[in-house]
């Protein structure tokens, strides 16, 4: 399959990625490990979410399908370990800054990517890797410079004549490397009770959004970024001012509406603000139905009118199929 082509800035901004996705799993009892699923989505698709801006993605495993399109490479021998593998995804890159991930990241995100990109480019070494909570290197959560990466792993061939089998360790040491802390984003899944860890803290409370919308997302290959909190406070809007049942409908309208005005965060944005200002109208509306003014003449054919000083229903808090009906021509 063809690379994946960010359209990012030229020059220096630009990066490729290498994603090392063809472990054996052992503490897995060998089980397909990328594909193991975490908040509805396969490890290795949140990993390439991750690095959604690379230029050039090389996923080194067996290709598979993904939730967007890389390039497969495969180390040799398949399972030679990882410095064959990144030997092998380094020969389909051509940018100076490589961005080098194993494929059992769960929280990695972009803003993280960034950072290493940015740490990398500051500092003028040979690369920039993730410590975990215990101060511990992650070399596959790293960004590098293709060249020293280049350099080393030739030399390291030509010392052992072969990468096949070599420790990570033997490649970090000969590269001049700093280091910067992230412990939710270096967090990896070994073992299942790191996957079942995972799981959990994506279903705390503070995270579950986010992660239902990305999965949504990926799932319905949609690659939009629109205001999530502002869709959340129309559905409520429309609940409370109209009827339950009237959030999901209104919400999924502005999505309609949204794909026939071509799409993009501006029009749903745009079908957003329209429904809010719908669905304050109406709450208005109904509640100037619910508070007749003392004031005025009172219409005909209603009942007793509450008195001036006694207690009224709050502003917005009586939907209209909850409210009597004062209107004159009420039956």
């Amino acid at each position: 399959m063809t690379a994946f082509e960010s359209p990012g800035e030229p020059g220096p901004a630009r990066y490729d990625a290498v994603v090392l996705a063809g472990g054996a799993a052992r503490r897995l009892g060998g089980t397909d490990k990328p594909g193991v699923r975490v908040g509805g989505r396969p490890l290795l698709d949140r990993v390439l979410a991750a690095c959604a801006t690379a230029r050039t993605t090389v996923v080194v495993a067996a290709p598979r399908p993904t939730a967007r399109p890389v390039t497969w490479a495969r180390e040799d021998p398949p399972g030679g370990g990882p410095l064959a593998a990144l030997d092998a995804g380094l020969r389909h890159t051509t940018a100076e800054h490589i961005v080098v991930l194993s494929a059992d990241l769960p929280f990695l995100q972009e803003p993280t990517v960034g950072r290493l990109l940015g740490a990398l480019r500051a500092s003028g070494r040979d690369g920039v890797l993730l410590t975990d909570p215990d101060g511990r290197d992650q070399p596959l959560v790293a960004a590098y410079r293709a060249p020293r990466l280049r350099e080393e792993l030739a030399l390291l061939a030509g010392r052992h004549g072969a990468l096949a089998g070599l420790p990570l360790r033997r490649l970090t040491a000969e590269l001049n490397l700093t280091r910067i802390s992230d412990p939710v984003a270096s967090f990896d899944c070994d073992t299942w009770d790191d996957i079942a860890a995972a799981r959990a803290r994506i279903r705390e409370h503070g995270h579950v959004l986010d992660e239902w919308i990305s999965a949504v997302k990926d799932e319905l290959g949609l690659d939009l970024d629109v205001d999530t909190r502002g869709l959340l406070d129309l559905a409520r809007d429309a609940a409370h001012g109209v009827a339950r049942p009237a959030a999901p409908l209104t919400t999924f309208l502005v999505g309609y509406a949204a794909a026939q005005a071509g799409g993009g965060p501006e029009a749903v944005a745009e079908a957003a603000r329209k429904a809010v200002a719908l669905a304050a109208r109406w709450a208005q509306e109904s509640t100037s139905e619910a508070q007749p003014s003392g004031d005025g003449p009172r219409p005909s054919g209603t009942g007793p009118q509450p008195s001036g000083d006694g207690p009224r229903p709050s502003e917005g808090d009586v939907a209209p199929d909850a409210t009597p009906d004062t209107r004159p021509d009420a039956g």
